[in-house]
């Protein structure tokens, strides 16, 4: 039962999906205006709810009072496969979906899937182009909020996380990770057709082209298409007529290292 007949009609909507308030960022739609007003918060940043424990800043009041949480160590929603506790319950549901496997949110572009609809959400802007989180600053767009967060780091010098072994700064902690692999020798990803292992996630991506015959940079001079856009890059000083490396022997000029490596090899019996 409702009180009043608007609420009736907005509960209607629930059942016939109607969506009538639409975000001008990022056109997500929404039942009520008010849902709409707490969304926008999002694009204008505004996080009027502060919590007093740590600092941590919400758009929303429910989400503070659910940050609490943490603090207070209360975490009533337990996994009966593996224990792992939770705050709330839709946290202890999306985590059964690792136990399970389950994968019900279906990318209709490419047919890749995913356990969280929100993770489907952000995967289809890789698809759109859609970039809704702009740099104020510079004025660079972003399709993830998190990706916003970290760019602004640049421009305020922010430095968050340091390695212990060089002491070189970074910004964020998954380029630190990346980083100390160096340090470390470990190599987490590994090509499935011929068991090379690299370090670096674009490096295998590189790498599989190899196997695939994918060249996605093309000269717009001559049409020759390479893996990488650095090979491009060289490739395009031919066209340019610059020759930036000498034999220090005969003095002749070449545009790419390698050539001249390969000249002193084959003429002089030597290399660089």
């Amino acid at each position: 039962m409702f009180a009043q007949n608007g609420n009736l009609k907005e509960h209607c909507r629930i059942h016939r999906g109607e969506k009538p308030y639409k975000c001008n960022v990022c056109h997500r739609k929404f039942i009520r205006t008010g849902n709409l007003k707490q969304h926008l918060k999002i694009h204008s940043g505004l996080k009027p709810y502060r919590c007093d424990k740590c600092g941590k800043e919400f758009a929303q009041n429910v989400n503070l009072k659910r940050h609490y949480m943490i603090h207070f160590g209360k975490r009533p929603y337990q996994c009966e496969t593996c224990g792992k506790m939770f705050t709330q319950s839709p946290h202890l549901k999306l985590h059964l979906r690792i136990h399970s496997k389950e994968k019900p949110y279906k990318c209709e572009d490419c047919g890749r899937v995913f356990s969280q609809n929100s993770s489907l959400k952000l995967h289809l802007r890789t698809h759109s182009g859609e970039k809704p989180y702009k740099c104020t600053i510079c004025g660079r767009m972003f399709s993830q909020a998190s990706n916003l967060k970290r760019h602004l780091r640049i421009h305020s010098g922010e430095t968050q996380y340091k390695c212990e072994e060089c002491g070189k700064e970074f910004i964020s902690l998954i380029e630190l990770e990346s980083h100390f692999r160096i340090h470390s020798g470990e190599k987490p990803y590994q090509c499935l057709l011929c068991s090379d292992v690299f370090s670096q996630s674009h490096h295998l991506k590189m790498h599989l082209r190899i196997h695939s015959g994918e060249k996605p940079y093309k000269c717009q001079e001559c049409g020759k298409a390479f893996t990488q856009s650095q090979n491009l890059k060289r490739h395009s000083m031919c066209h340019a007529g610059k020759e930036t490396y000498k034999c220090g022997i005969c003095r002749e000029k070449f545009i790419l290292t390698q050539d001249l490596k390969k000249h002193l090899k084959m003429w002089h019996r030597t290399s660089l």
